[in-house]
Order: structure tokens, then sequence, then C-alpha cells
């Protein structure tokens, strides 16, 4: 008979003493691959205004480049989970860096294109942008369950995140002045080059712990403090019919979209929402910089607020749990006060605890990738993850696209965006009700 074994045990960790450093650099990288690849992706978000106007995309129009996007995002996701548990975290961000890279450049030439190619070419551009993106994740996460034990994953997790926040502050700063400035095209440049710039330091620094001669041997020993359980390698199947993975899946489908909301309508919402008082694409800065730096501090806070209850003795279901219900409860806000203010400052506030309260579920969220699976299938269940909330980011964009074009508003939006956290957190916690790993057959 077979014997089945799990994950790292929940029990109380070995009693190894967090040392070293060099494990905070490969955490620093990711944290700034997250944050160039939203301010690729945050880019067209701000030339919205610009294009429709140039072009004459409708709001439909727009909805199907995103829609096109979140597909290629969600195949990416699959394809990159695959080969990032089989080449490493170090060849996947390479490969999936590149391939991001190259499609926002290509972005740039299509300026040079006749009127009524356009659309059609940011479609086919944006697809091959999503897909590269959709290795950014799979490959941080598996660079996390490499360098960090169990009880610092969800802080380090935290930290890497907090990178989208940071993109989201960078690209107002960075597109409209060079919008405003030289053209579109040269926003699309400008941020491009800061990805290629990134290449430059992972390529030198990066590498496995035992591989990499900076590590120290009490590092190393405490990175490798967690029970050592060999598995076989695991084909697709086996991962995706793990209600652990469905557990992980549904959280990402139903919370994901309200973030790919943010990354494409925001800067929209403002200028259309509060023009009298914003005015320019410019202008949009102040609050949406506003917004995400609060969501920064969440990212961070959520993170090492389920690491802290570990610490303290909550077992890892209660932790990262209760981590969720807490930030679910700040998210409702948004749904409570969709008809009550049309204050702008209000509303900066409200979205500001929103996001940050986003991103420190999802940290907790993504959390589960390594609570649940063994190393050997983390990049499998976090693509599979990742592909369900893309699928979510998809029927999103359709329905945010159908909402405005029919001058629907945001109420709606709002409203299912405020109890989505919830209800995502309930759909987790029937799945698996004491987050227990999943059983593999043993090695």
């Amino acid at each position: 008979m077979s014997q089945t074994v799990g994950t790292a045990s929940q029990a109380a960790p070995a009693p190894v003493k967090a040392t070293g450093w060099y494990r905070w650099v490969a955490c620093a990288l990711i944290f700034f691959a997250t944050s160039l690849l939203y301010v690729d992706r945050l880019t067209l978000g701000y030339l919205k205004s610009t294009l429709q106007g140039q072009y004459g995309w409708s709001e439909t129009d727009y909805a199907g480049v995103v829609q096109w996007f979140m597909f290629a995002y969600a195949v990416g996701f699959l394809v990159f989970g695959q080969l990032i548990d089989k080449f490493g975290a170090k060849r996947g961000y390479i490969i999936a860096v590149g391939v991001w890279t190259f499609a926002h450049l290509a972005c740039a030439a299509i300026g040079f294109l006749p009127v009524s190619w356009v659309l059609i070419s940011f479609m086919v551009s944006y697809t091959v942008l999503g897909f590269g993106q959709g290795g950014n994740f799979p490959a941080a996460l598996k660079t996390v369950a490499e360098w960090f034990p169990q009880r610092e994953r969800s802080f380090a997790i935290g930290i890497f995140n907090a990178g989208t926040n940071l993109g989201a502050i960078l690209t107002p700063l960075i597109v409209p002045f060079v919008l405003i400035r030289y053209g579109w095209q040269w926003a699309i440049v400008a941020t491009s080059g800061l990805s290629i710039l990134w290449l430059f330091f992972w390529l030198p620094f990066y590498s496995r712990p035992r591989e990499s001669k900076r590590t120290s041997k009490e590092e190393l020993a405490y990175i490798e403090s967690d029970p050592f359980v060999p598995v076989k390698q695991l084909p697709w199947l086996k991962v995706l019919l793990k209600k652990e993975t469905w557990a992980y899946g549904l959280g990402k489908l139903l919370t994901d979209p309200v973030w790919f909301f943010y990354s494409f309508w925001l800067p929209s919402y403002f200028q259309t929402t509060f023009k009298d008082q914003v005015g320019s694409v410019a202008a949009t800065a102040l609050p949406i910089v506003i917004i995400f730096l609060v969501s920064d501090v969440g990212s961070v806070f959520g993170g090492w607020m389920s690491s802290a209850m570990i610490k303290s003795g909550f077992s890892v279901n209660k932790a990262r749990k209760y981590s969720m219900l807490i930030c679910a409860a700040l998210v409702l806000p948004m749904a409570i006060f969709t008809k009550l203010t049309n204050d702008m400052w209000a509303w900066v506030a409200i979205l500001g605890i929103a996001a940050a309260a986003h991103q420190a579920f999802s940290a907790n969220l993504m959390t589960l990738t390594s609570d649940l699976m063994p190393k050997e299938a983390v990049g499998r269940c976090s693509g599979i993850g990742g592909t369900m909330g893309a699928i979510g980011g998809i029927i999103m964009a359709a329905g945010v696209g159908r909402a405005l074009a029919s001058n629907g508003g945001y109420t709606l939006i709002f409203l299912v965006a405020g109890v989505i956290y919830l209800i995502g957190l309930l759909v987790i916690h029937i799945i698996s009700p004491r987050l227990k790993p999943a059983k593999f057959e043993a090695a």
C-alpha cells in the first residue's frame, strides 16, 4: 500500500532561528518584477481616453482589448505554471518578462498603422502581453516556496504583492507626463524599458538557495527547516482534481476581478465621474497615487498579520481565515456607500481602504498554494488559480463594458465588488474547513 503525504506539517516549526538576509534579495527581485508588470499593464488605462478620442473606440471596444488580455492571461497562467514547476523560477521569469515586454513594445509601433488596423492590432498585442504576464505570479510564488519556510511565506508574499501597488503608483507619475509631452507611443516605450532593465538584475542575482554562493549555511538551514516531504512529479490532472486546488481557485475567480477593475478602469472612473474636480489625465495622478499608497500598507500588513498570528500560536487555518475575514469586512463600505456619497475624496478614502483590504486578502489567499500543496505542485496550483482569476476578469470586463456603454454607471460594479470577498471566504471555508494539506503518493 502506498503511503500518503501532505505538505509541510502545520505543527510547531522546527526550532531553527531566523538568520541571514539573502532570501530578502530574492523577495526584492520579485517585488520589482511585479511592480513593472503592473506598470506595463496599467499603462493602457491611462491611454484609454486618448485612444478613444484619436481612434473612436467605444466602451465595448476598450473592454474587448481587456478581454483578450484576460483570456491570454488565463492561458499564460496554465502554461507557465507547468513550465516553472519543471524548469524553475529563474528561466520561467526570463521567458515571461521577455514575452510581455516584446508585446508591449509592439504596441508602440501600432500608431504607424492605418487607423482601421489599430483596434485589432492592440487586441493582438495585448493578447501576447497577457500571455507573458501570466507567468509572473507562478514564478513569484515558486520563488517564495523555494526561499522561505512556511512561517514567513505570507509575509514574503505580502511584500512582493505590494509591488502591484508600487506599479500603480509609478504609472500615473510616468505615463501622463510622457503622454502629454511626447505622445502615447513614447509612454509605452518608457514603461517597457524598465522591464528590460529588470532582467539585467535578475540574471546575475537570482538562483535557488542551494545554488547561491551568497546564502550562508545558517540561512539555508532556516530556509529548509520545514519537514521534507518527497513526492512524485505531479501532473496537471492530479493537482486539478484536488479540492484544495479548487478552494484556492474559486477564491481567485471571485476576488481577482476586483483588482482587474482597479487596473483598467480606475483612472477612467475619476476622469469621468469627477471631471469637474480632476479635469485632465495628469490630474488623476493624485487620487490614484493615494489609493495605491494606502493599498501598499494593506499588502504588507495582511501578510504580516497571519504570520504574526501563527507565531503567537494560532493554527494556519485560523490565522489565514481570520485575516481574510477582517479584510472582507473592510471592503464592505464600497457596497454600502455607492448611493450615499458623491464626494471625490470620500471615494478616495473608501477605495484606498478597499484596495488595501484586497491586497491583504490576496496575500493570504496566495499563501494557500504553499500551505495546501507540496513545492512540486505550487506552480501548477497557482497557475490553475490564476487562470480562474483571469476567467473572472473576462466576465468582469464584459460586465463593466456593457454597464458603461448603457450608461448604467459604476453603482452595481461597486456593490458587487463590496460583497464578493465575504462570498469568496465562505466558499474557501466550505471546500477546505481546516486547510489541511493535499495528500499525494510519496516518491
